[in-house]
């Protein structure tokens, strides 16, 4: 009786750590960078005013949506203090583009994977139809990532952070 509870028990656990979703490392399209994510994101690539490449998409899970840009840059800054103004000015754009109505307002000195040669920004929005977002750009001077995930629920913090910090620039 005692090992049949236990088999029972240990199988139950198995079937919840398969369905369980696991987190992955995928490619951003062919920038040379990638990410950890929840769901397969499918990439548009377009170009900037300046040409620079621009790579967009977002895939859905659990009604959670999650987004990322990555943006290499052609016309590159002059340091990492002139990317993050960038960074900050690419921020602004999409909040226009993404009809956000409220910002908790810009927290700097990320640091993506204690790197001290990137600079990170962090803030949580709110657009015109009352969903959540947490969004988070990266630059290294050579290219910007904003990535975010927005939901009309609340936003399930570790999971949102995983993928955030999940982003990897070209070695």
């Amino acid at each position: 009786m005692f090992s049949r509870t236990l088999l029972l028990l240990f199988s139950s656990i198995l079937s919840i750590s398969l369905t369980a979703q696991s987190i992955k490392k995928m490619p951003v399209a062919k920038s040379g960078c990638s990410y950890y994510g929840f769901c397969d994101i499918s990439f548009e690539t377009s170009y900037s005013q300046d040409s620079s490449i621009v790579y967009a998409g977002e895939c859905v899970r659990d009604s959670i949506s999650w987004g990322l840009i990555c943006v290499k840059l052609v016309s590159l800054p002059t340091g990492l203090e002139q990317a993050e103004e960038i960074l900050t000015a690419y921020l602004n754009y999409l909040k226009t583009s993404f009809s956000i109505q409220k910002a908790a307002g810009y927290g700097k000195g990320h640091r993506l994977n204690k790197n001290e040669n990137t600079r990170g920004i962090l803030d949580y929005w709110e657009d015109a139809e009352k969903n959540s977002w947490k969004v988070k750009g990266w630059t290294d001077g050579k290219y910007i990532a904003v990535l975010y995930a927005f939901s009309k629920k609340e936003l399930p913090e570790n999971k949102v952070n995983l993928f955030l910090d999940g982003f990897r620039m070209p070695e």
